[in-house]
């Protein structure tokens, strides 16, 4: 199997607070591999306060992560147009390699 290099990226959230659904929708949109969203059941952000899932409270802004990769010029644009939607600081990417 040939491998080759991608470049990953992971988009962190706020459910219900950023614009997740646009960043889905704008995702949707683009020939790219794939995408996965993540919802957690426990973060905190820059604010340092805890939002959690639990049955006695359920937080609106629980974290979402949403994550993708493509081959790595695609992602640089695609990183572009998020950077508008999404603070910068919450965007990751780093180099992996995937099989054809």
């Amino acid at each position: 199997m040939s491998r080759f290099e991608v470049t990953m990226v992971r988009v962190y959230l706020a459910e219900g607070r950023d614009h997740s659904n646009r960043v889905i929708e704008l995702l949707e949109t683009l020939d790219i591999k794939g995408f996965t969203v993540f919802r957690g059941i426990a973060g905190f952000g820059a604010e340092q306060k805890l939002h959690k899932a639990s049955l006695l409270d359920l937080s609106p802004e629980l974290p979402l992560v949403i994550e993708f990769f493509d081959v790595p010029h695609k992602v640089e644009k695609i990183i572009t147009q998020l950077e508008s939607m999404v603070k910068p600081d919450h965007i990751v990417s780093w180099t992996a390699q995937s099989g054809k």
